[in-house]
């Protein structure tokens, strides 16, 4: 192999491009714009072509991509988002036919519905969208019951008394307050 085809490591693995691709690897952050940069569609005029790619740049960079993994996933959001803008502008051209407009309306509805699931897949690679209950005490004495899940409040937003509620539970210790449980448990 070419002496100029290796990587130099060393210099690959510290790359100041890391905000853009999530990698340390100047050459995927590198590769990662260029993906995301030719979902654009070119207009044909280079300095409006230039400040959208400066966009798609910004955009890489405001999703803040920790690994190659999320970089991967931001590019194609962004060539997704790309593609459903553009099959929406297609669908409202005054020439555009009515079956035309409605394929283009279809192809946008799928191309959102794609860049949701990426979306939520980046969520969930972050630990985003889980939520987590750790129960940290309980404690259940003779003759009591314990709920874990929702308990919905009753009327106006508050509880009704007490003694109004044959579902709570009682104590042995007066000391102790009684606690509603809900209902067909």
């Amino acid at each position: 192999m070419p002496k100029n085809m290796l990587l130099d490591l060393q210099k690959s693995l510290t790359s100041r491009l890391k905000p853009i691709g999530g990698s340390r690897a100047e050459e995927w952050n590198e590769t990662i714009a260029a993906q995301a940069f030719r979902t654009l569609w070119k207009t044909g005029r280079e300095e409006e072509d230039n400040r959208r790619a400066d966009g798609v740049l910004l955009a890489l960079i405001c999703m803040k991509p920790q690994d190659e993994f999320e970089g991967m996933l931001a590019a194609q959001m962004i060539g997704a988002h790309n593609a459903t803008m553009e099959c929406h502008r297609r669908a409202m051209l005054a020439e555009q036919s009515f079956a035309g407009r409605q394929e283009a309306l279809n192809q946008a509805n799928k191309l959102s519905r794609t860049f949701t699931t990426l979306l939520e897949a980046l969520n969930r690679h972050r630990g985003k969208g889980q939520q987590k209950v750790t129960v940290e005490h309980v404690h259940v004495h003779a003759g009591g019951q314990a709920v874990v899940g929702v308990v919905e409040a009753q009327g106006g937003g508050g509880l009704k008394k007490l003694e109004d509620q044959p579902h709570a539970v009682r104590s042995e210790d007066p000391k102790r307050e009684a606690m509603p449980v809900a209902r067909d448990a």
